[in-house]
């Protein structure tokens, strides 16, 4: 089962809650969901810059609509924020534009510790990957990276033409423990593909921040092994 589920959607209403957090009707469902689906796509590439982790959506019902909170978790907040918060006032106007179901509010959140957090590992690994580094040594800095953070347990798999072989296979390190089939151990996963001349890379990352974790946590908050994992 480990290797079949996603790590987060498998604690979803354990230790984990939902990056979107809004109720409707059946015949607005369709419309609010596309509405979440282009909010993501219009703030991903402009915040890609500030390092974003994650998107959080909340929704909250009133007499002419609903009011729109967006949420944008990053590790480099003066990016998205700008010169007296300029950059961020363009930004909001620019999804006001997208959103018709009602009034939008936009709040920035610093990550604390980038080091733990699996979307933004990934995507260091998938960047040093786009700029020719071994794929190797960049998973092993990695782990270090997040072992030296605090983490219990990381691992990393990377997957498609590592160093540009003809055959694609998937390659792979671990250090620390992962109990991916224990419930309440706090475990951030993350899936980020890197383009690469030769094709795209699937970069995974799974860091266990603790063993036992109760009640809902964020994302913001939160030595390698030489003999490689192959992935199933």
């Amino acid at each position: 089962m480990g290797h079949k589920v996603n790590a987060v959607g498998m604690r979803i209403g354990i230790n984990r809650g939902w990056d979107s957090n809004w109720f409707a009707a059946k015949k607005d469902y369709a419309k609010l969901l596309h509405e979440d689906i282009e909010i993501r796509s219009y703030l991903e590439p402009l915040l890609k810059d500030a390092l974003l982790s994650h998107i959080s959506i909340g929704r909250v019902k009133t007499d002419v609509g609903f009011n729109v909170n967006i949420t944008c978790h990053v590790a480099r907040p003066g990016v998205v924020i700008g010169q007296d918060g300029a950059k961020s006032k363009e930004i909001e106007a620019g999804l006001k534009k997208i959103v018709k179901s009602g009034k939008v509010s936009l709040k920035i959140v610093d990550v604390k510790n980038p080091d733990l957090d699996a979307t933004l590992i990934g995507k260091w690994i998938a960047g040093e990957i786009e700029n020719r580094q071994s794929f190797r040594s960049t998973q092993k800095k990695a782990l270090q990276r997040v072992r030296k953070a605090g983490a219990k347990g990381c691992r990393t798999i990377c997957g498609g033409r590592l160093g540009g072989a003809e055959i694609a296979r998937a390659e792979g390190y671990k250090d620390g423990v992962i109990p991916l089939h224990t419930i309440k151990a706090d475990i951030d996963f993350a899936h980020v593909e890197a383009a690469t001349s030769y094709g795209r890379i699937g970069v995974k990352v799974w860091i266990c921040r603790s063993t036992e974790k109760e009640g809902k946590e964020e994302r913001s908050e939160g030595g390698s092994k030489d003999a490689p994992a192959k992935a199933r």
